[in-house]
């Protein structure tokens, strides 16, 4: 099946398919075969029941992509339950999009490479794109014939730990807080809206503040790879380095993390999924409020 990309920013870039793409294959997202399967992943679904891409399942990421308790990824096992479920094997080219643009499904597609699945993409836009250019929608669930998924990994080289970054302030580590300014400077402790909170706020001590959002064009999709390589360059962040991405519960951070990881090609980028949810409320824990210093 071609994934290239065929009228995006990001040509050449294959880890992105185009509205163009996808809606030219939705007869194929429609059929039981699992050779492709189309995910929206939401944090509300009332957005998925109102209207969302013929053929697409629907991933409840509150619920299914995180442990309830331990606030941690779904299980290996959980995981092959979970897509088994709607269809998919782990041959399966999978397209995934959501609200948020795109945070919840740049976390599943995270996820996915954790557990090594290999062909997986994003939706360039998300949701909101793809309604705004009055692209076909529907109100009906697929069914599709339940297959068994087998993961792989897990792939430990994607994901940052507490003791991770705890090393990096002393080794030559990049730190990119993908939060608002004011949650980076500790003025606030959630972005509004949202219910996840830690006992203090400000940022990682030595962490570079670029916003989630510096990543896309104002109609949500993806800024071009010339573009994004020279946000980054001034930044001082290099395909070389050792960089870790976080921000307050580790999905605007996935984000940020398909940027440097996917479209950019860095070698080494881990996402710090506990993010300051965990590191605000670790006692002891070095903390920086305010703009940070730079040489």
């Amino acid at each position: 099946m071609n994934l290239q990309p065929d009228d995006a920013q990001n040509s050449g870039v294959d880890a992105l398919v185009t509205p163009n793409w996808l809606e030219g294959r939705l007869e194929a997202v429609a059929a039981d075969s699992p050779e492709l399967r189309l995910i929206e992943v939401d944090l509300n679904t009332e957005f998925y029941e109102r209207g969302h891409i013929p053929g697409a399942v629907c991933i409840d990421w509150r619920r299914q992509l995180q442990h309830a308790i331990k606030r941690d990824l779904p299980s290996k096992e959980a995981f092959a339950d979970l897509l088994g479920t709607h269809g998919i094997t782990e041959n399966s080219v999978i397209v995934l999009y959501g609200d948020n643009s795109n945070w919840f499904a740049a976390h599943l597609y995270w996820i996915l490479t954790y557990y090594g699945h290999r062909d997986v993409y994003l939706l360039d836009g998300g949701r909101k794109h793809w309604i705004e250019s009055e692209r076909p929608t529907t109100t009906e669930v697929p069914s599709y014939t339940p297959r068994s998924y087998r993961p792989g990994g897990p792939f430990e080289g994607v994901r940052a730990y507490q003791h991770d970054v705890e090393r990096a302030l002393s080794k030559p580590t990049e730190l990119i807080d993908v939060r608002l300014p004011g949650e980076y400077e500790g003025k606030l402790i959630t972005p509004p809206g949202m219910n996840e909170s830690a006992q203090r706020g400000g940022h990682i001590p030595g962490a570079n503040n670029i916003v989630w959002s510096e990543n896309l064009r104002s109609d949500g999709r993806f800024k071009s790879t010339e573009v994004l390589a020279e946000l980054y360059r001034t930044q001082g962040i290099h395909r070389d380095d050792d960089v870790i991405v976080y921000c307050r519960i580790g999905e605007r951070s996935s984000l940020t993390w398909f940027v440097l990881s996917e479209l950019l090609d860095y070698s080494s980028v881990r996402n710090y999924d506990g993010a300051w949810i965990e590191w605000g409320n670790l006692i002891g824990a070095s903390i920086v409020t305010g703009p940070e210093p730079r040489e």
